[in-house]
């Protein structure tokens, strides 16, 4: 089994080594870049009390052992790029191999390498290892699977690191006892049960982590997702579903990836649809097959139970998360498509001979990696992922309004507006594209255009951090010095790190 293994961890790290040359993307540069606790090791421990984004940007969240990782590479390379993409790379070779090892005590060694080249090469998982930031997912995913293997192994205190590891890079790691749990009931064995110590210190991790992410991450207004401001339970779920929908075709079919899946990417829509009903029939058979494939294909089991707990926190089917779908948070969902391609090798293999199985595999393998490449120079730098958005995925509104940003930055003011405007008319419902039309709007001197944009952004219960920034540019370009003085004064109390940002106004 070593040469398997060895198989798959090359082949994962080699598919991404051309991004080596690639830079810092988009949110790369707010959590690591400009942020001075992913900058050495000693500032990442100081700051293990600290939100996952910098506080000035009030977005929350905590992953203190993300930061720690990057300030890590940051310390070894002196903040080069390249070798915080090898890294990620390596850690997502160490989660492939990891992978086959669990797989492997239901899968002959044909089906677990088979399954490993089909995680190792699928192009979901461009996003999540290409994009420096989807560190979360790969080191989530490496401390659910160790702690699965580590629990197997009766290593009892690796195992608790493993899902510590898990939960304090990314929160969905919370799933890490309830995966062990799920490994332990596929195991038809007189194995003799976990000792509760065990049960009990996973706990009490688990137990501090939801502690602390409510006392550190928790970000009120700004932890959901534009779509969903306003709406109530059913019309979160007919967003949630198509989404659900649609995750399960970029499992089995990746042919039309996005950096961006907000409106009209995915339709906002209104009412119930046929993707909703679709939706709905995907996560039931998830469930089912779950439970029903406990006995004849336990593996299957295993990668649908991991895949449905992974996807649930940002399913957007209970609460309304801060996105609709991104495909790095199908990191670890990506082990059900793979564990059906491992299933389905033997099986092929006992009915027409290895050589059709190995070829078979070989066609999907390829398929799998010949997508994955071609997607990577999505992600080489912030034009690249732009050009690449606009031209995929022209109906994407947060790709015209990113577009509008760079013209106008460049002077553009005639080509802003008209992004500006094809944003709006795709979706009119955020309020933090609104208040950055308003500032540029305000900025140009048509004040006129910018008052609706203002007013429309409060008369919404979320994103105020924005339309109080539009609302106090609008107020000093009128002249009412006090009002405006009103509003700084009140952003500052309510937001923090909101200070800084008006008092550039006062100098």
């Amino acid at each position: 089994m070593r040469r398997e293994l060895l198989l798959v961890f090359v082949a994962a790290v080699a598919l991404y080594l051309p991004t080596v040359r690639y830079g810092f993307v988009q949110d790369d540069r707010a959590i690591i870049v400009s942020n001075p606790a992913a900058h050495s090791i000693g500032a990442a421990l100081a700051a293990f009390d600290d939100p996952y984004w910098p506080r000035a940007t009030g977005a929350g969240l905590y992953r203190p052992v993300t930061i720690l990782s990057y300030a890590v590479d940051w310390t070894v390379s002196g903040g080069r790029p390249g070798w915080v993409h090898v890294m990620n790379a390596l850690w997502h070779g160490l989660a492939t191999v990891l992978l086959v090892t669990l797989l492997a005590r239901w899968l002959p060694t044909l089906g677990a390498a088979a399954a490993g080249l089909v995680f190792a090469w699928h192009p979901v998982h461009v996003e999540a290892v290409a994009s420096l930031v989807g560190r979360a997912e790969l080191l989530a995913a490496v401390g659910i699977l160790g702690a699965v293997l580590a629990a197997r192994r009766r290593q009892w205190a690796i195992a608790v690191l493993c899902a510590a590891l898990a939960m304090f890079s990314k929160e969905h790691g919370v799933i890490a006892g309830v995966v062990i749990l799920l490994d332990k009931w596929l195991h038809n064995s007189d194995e003799p049960r976990y000792p509760s110590a065990f049960w009990i210190s996973l706990a009490i991790v688990t137990i501090g982590f939801l502690a602390a992410w409510l006392a550190v991450g928790w970000v009120g207004e700004n932890d959901a997702a534009a779509v969903f401001y306003g709406r109530g339970t059913w019309g979160r779920l007919v967003i949630a579903l198509p989404a659900a929908l649609r995750a399960a075709i970029l499992l089995i079919w990746p042919a039309s990836l996005s950096v961006d899946y907000g409106p009209q990417v995915l339709p906002d829509r209104v009412g119930i649809s046929s993707a909703a009903v679709l939706g709905f029939v995907v996560i039931v058979g998830v469930a089912t097959l779950a439970l029903r494939c406990r006995r004849r294909a336990p593996a299957i089991s295993f990668a649908a139970g991991i895949a449905a707990l992974s996807y649930l926190p940002t399913a957007n089917l209970f609460f309304s998360s801060g996105v609709i779908l991104a495909e790095r948070n199908l990191y670890v969902a990506a082990i059900l498509p793979a564990a059906f391609v491992g299933w389905a090798a033997p099986w092929l293999a006992v009915r027409r001979g290895p050589l059709p199985a190995v070829l078979a595999v070989a066609i999907v393998a390829i398929g799998c990696g010949w997508r994955s490449s071609a997607r990577l120079p999505a992600w080489r730098d912030n034009r690249s992922q732009l050009l690449t958005l606009l031209a995929d995925h022209p109906e994407s509104y947060r790709a015209h309004g990113s577009a509008a940003a760079v013209l106008a930055g460049t002077g553009d003011t005639a080509g802003a507006r008209r992004e500006y405007q094809t944003a709006d008319s795709l979706f009119s419902g955020d309020p933090y594209l609104d208040g950055a039309r308003a500032i540029f709007l305000i900025g140009i001197g048509d004040t006129v255009a910018a008052v609706p944009l203002v007013n429309r952004g409060k008369r919404l219960s979320a994103g105020k951090r924005m339309t109080l920034r539009a609302a106090f540019v609008l107020e000093l370009a009128r002249g009412h010095r006090i009002q405006a003085a009103a509003i700084a004064d009140s952003a500052s109390r309510r937001f923090a790190g909101e200070k800084n940002w008006y008092l550039q106004f006062r100098q």
